[in-house]
């Protein structure tokens, strides 16, 4: 229990939900008394740990999003969030752009995670922001009033285009596999994805396709082991690569990168 309560004794109230996929139900329990301190309780300086993310857990900071991402934070603390919102300057709060005036509060939108008080989530809809780079900073405390502040950078790019951004192929050089990456502002959505290889003299080596359902900011989901499309060993050397990028609804993207294959 949060030190922000008030001390004098009275009856307590847990209401609870319940469901078996036929009925559901409701109540509460209002049998027993909430009140006190106790002398014994451990000694906690340190805030909550803070991971945040946008539209899903693959984001990396600095990553592209569209105009209206979700701003994911997962938190930890040994001795609980505190989520009550008592007390000046005690919510949780996410900043935009270290804009401290315009903080907004995501208490209610904390989810605590199945069977813990440990521990949980915030995901809050952000809506209609400029396109550019953004910062958004989240300030959490624990039971103990300990507070900790953790932030994110991500680019938005306009919900009208599709965009790529950090296009790359890891390892590279490379002998035998390969792994074609990038970030992308469709989130979500479902992608179909291409990569064409070609020679430096302008030769398509290989083509490799792919369809995602669902796609994650960070797409990483398609690996080549450096034969061409006739299943002969490519040789060693500099090639260009080509990455296309569409969606369901025709909205595309491309981009060109090098990689170098090593025998």
């Amino acid at each position: 229990v949060p030190k922000d309560i008030s001390y004098q004794f009275g009856r307590g109230k847990i209401s609870y939900y319940i469901n078996n996929q036929a009925v559901d139900g409701n109540g509460y329990n209002q049998n027993f008394l909430v009140g006190g301190t106790t002398d014994s309780s451990a000694t906690d300086i340190t805030g909550p740990q803070i991971q945040l993310f946008m539209n899903d857990e693959k984001f990396v900071t600095g990553g592209l999003t569209d105009q209206n991402p979700v701003f994911i934070a997962k938190l930890y603390d040994e001795n609980g969030i505190n989520t009550i919102g008592k007390g000046i300057g005690r919510e949780l709060s996410l900043i935009i752009d270290n804009e401290l005036s315009k903080a907004t509060p995501v208490n209610d939108y904390y989810e605590a995670k199945k069977d813990s008080y440990t521990e949980g989530n915030v995901k809050y809809p952000l809506k209609n922001l400029a396109t550019g780079k953004h910062i958004a900073t989240l300030k959490a405390w624990d039971s103990y009033n300990n507070s900790s502040e953790s932030s994110v950078e991500f680019n938005v790019a306009s919900n009208e285009n599709m965009a790529l951004q950090y296009v790359l192929n890891y390892p590279n050089p490379f002998t035998t596999n390969t792994t074609f990456h990038f970030d992308h502002n469709k989130a979500g959505e479902n992608l179909s994805v291409m990569v064409q290889i070609y020679t430096i003299g302008g030769k398509l080596a290989k083509t490799l396709n792919t369809e995602v359902t669902a796609s994650t900011s960070h797409f990483s989901d398609l690996k080549w082991n450096g034969l061409d499309d006739f299943g002969d060993k490519l040789g060693k050397g500099v090639y260009i690569y080509k990455v296309k990028v569409k969606t369901a609804n025709g909205k595309s993207s491309e981009a060109t990168q090098k990689l170098v294959i090593l025998n």
